[in-house]
């Protein structure tokens, strides 16, 4: 069950490899390889060679890791409703009756009413269900971003948009703290000018 390389030739007569107990002084003595324990001292050191190999990769890849992981324009609604308890809670329960999935909201307060921006499954249809139901709201194009959930990224996506002249009108996003990633949505002044200079982070 042992390799026998013998380097240093001979056997001895209880069947052990000296060769292999000398390559087991060679890798420090932390494998003494003999008849009992079946590993080669040699296909250890390359099993062990790979295992590093593989973890130096896999930390590189984690280091070259993009800023943003991809970039969507998507429809956005922004809903008026009056500033009082339920008003929020009304619409949720009729976008879930019709099958409509809230995908990112926030919600903006003035005295007498509130601004509810939300990513929605299927903006048409719920932009039809709120006019059914006399709520006011409106639709636009916003910039949706799967960003690296790391330091700094934020800084990196405002600074390429100001080198551009492109000013962020409003934005909203929220990550976990165990998350490899985040969402960030944002309305620039020039959507197709922050989409080209977002394009390499």
């Amino acid at each position: 069950n042992i390799c026998n390389h013998n380097p240093a030739g001979g056997e001895k007569a209880d069947g052990s490899s000296r060769g292999a107990q000398i390559r087991g002084v060679w890798l420090g003595g932390s494998v003494h390889v003999g008849v009992d324990n079946g590993i080669c001292a040699r296909d250890w050191l390359i099993a062990r060679t790979i295992t590093i190999v593989r973890g130096d990769r896999r930390h590189h890849r984690e280091l070259k890791m993009k800023t943003i992981l991809s970039l969507e324009t998507m429809t956005q609604l922004a809903v008026f409703l009056e500033n009082r308890p339920g008003a929020l809670a009304r619409v949720c329960e009729a976008l879930a009756k019709a099958g409509v999935n809230i995908h990112a909201l926030t919600v903006s307060d003035t005295v007498d009413h509130a601004v509810v921006r939300m990513i929605v499954s299927d903006a048409t249809k719920a932009l039809m269900l709120l006019g059914e139901r006399g709520v006011l709201a409106f639709e636009n194009d916003v910039l949706c971003i799967d960003a690296a959930n790391e330091l700094g990224v934020l800084g990196k996506i405002t600074e390429a948009l100001s080198r551009t002249e492109v000013n962020i009108e409003y934005a909203y996003f929220a990550t976990s703290a165990s998350s490899p990633k985040g969402i960030i949505v944002l309305r620039p002044s020039d959507m197709e000018k922050a989409r080209q200079a977002l394009a390499n982070l």
